[in-house]
């Protein structure tokens, strides 16, 4: 399995890199630079999977050594998005031993969260697989580490929702009640945004429902329902505009997930497979 990701430019990631090797590395490795002289020791590493998941992160790993040294070679040993076996050697790695030293942690601990992630994001994914309805992720991602959280999610074959506040208008609970309905929140904000971005409306009822149709929001959110008022307020929302799209959302679970699908909506946005998964252990060997 190899699900597409894509990962936003170095231009945009290596400032994010830099600063968590600077971290790291502080005022530099006393081990490393005790025992071996810079960019002088040539040496050969394997990256070797501990634990079965999906493997996510690895062209991120590699930057980070050859931001440390740009002649460090990492050879990867299996796709992006495959599933890995305990024991298998997912990456090998040449270049100077005081570089592979030092970007050891960085980079492990990246490729091991965004593979934890990849893994359990496919695990919901295959609940669903054969019907149309998609998994998609949240804004619930931890800081600084958005871009990639989410690009370890469509690695494990999830849809990105947006990526921040400025991609598109979501209008929730808290927004409804400032603005006083549905109705004028839309109006308001409709008046004023670019006409490229989307409307989302959180619905909780079907008056609400019946409100975020009557003022054309291009997407309407089933939040928090009971399977059964889902099911109504997809049929409503067919009815009345086929062109309105449908997300679900509220705690999903790998045992309500399918149930959830099965309504027809579009979308299934669920913060679990960042905020519920578990790190894919990895580990490196020099030798």
């Amino acid at each position: 399995m190899s699900k597409a990701g894509v990962l936003p430019p170095w231009l945009v990631l290596d400032p994010l890199l830099r600063g968590w090797l600077l971290e790291d590395v502080g005022r530099g490795d006393r081990t490393t630079n005790g025992l071996l002289a810079a960019d002088v020791t040539l040496g050969s590493a394997k990256w070797i999977a501990k634990a079965p998941g999906v493997i996510a992160g690895l062209p991120v790993a590699a930057r980070v050594f050859q931001l440390l040294n740009e002649k460090v070679s990492f050879v990867t040993t299996i796709d992006e998005g495959a599933f890995c076996k305990p024991g298998q050697v997912v990456a090998e790695i040449h270049g100077s031993l005081d570089a592979l030293l030092m970007g050891e942690r960085v980079a492990l601990n990246l490729a091991m969260g965004l593979s934890g992630i990849a893994t359990l994001t496919n695990t919901y994914v295959e609940k669903i697989a054969d019907l149309p309805a998609r998994l998609v992720d949240t804004r619930k991602t931890t800081p600084g580490l958005r871009l990639l959280e989410k690009y370890a999610t469509a690695v494990g074959g999830a849809t990105n929702h947006r990526m921040g506040l400025d991609d598109a208008v979501m209008i929730k609970d808290n927004h409804i009640a400032a603005a006083g309905g549905i109705g004028e929140a839309i109006t308001r904000i409709r008046a004023q945004i670019p006409y490229t971005l989307t409307i989302e409306v959180e619905t909780e009822t079907i008056e609400q429902v019946k409100e975020a149709l009557e003022y054309k929001a291009d997407i309407i959110m089933l939040d928090n329902m009971p399977v059964d008022l889902m099911r109504q307020a997809v049929q409503l929302i067919r009815q009345q505009d086929n062109g309105v799209k449908i997300e679900a959302s509220g705690n999903v679970t790998l045992e309500t997930i399918r149930a959830v699908a099965e309504t027809g909506v579009d979308y299934i946005s669920s913060s679990a497979p960042i905020t519920q998964s578990k790190w894919l252990d990895l580990s490196m060997k020099i030798e």
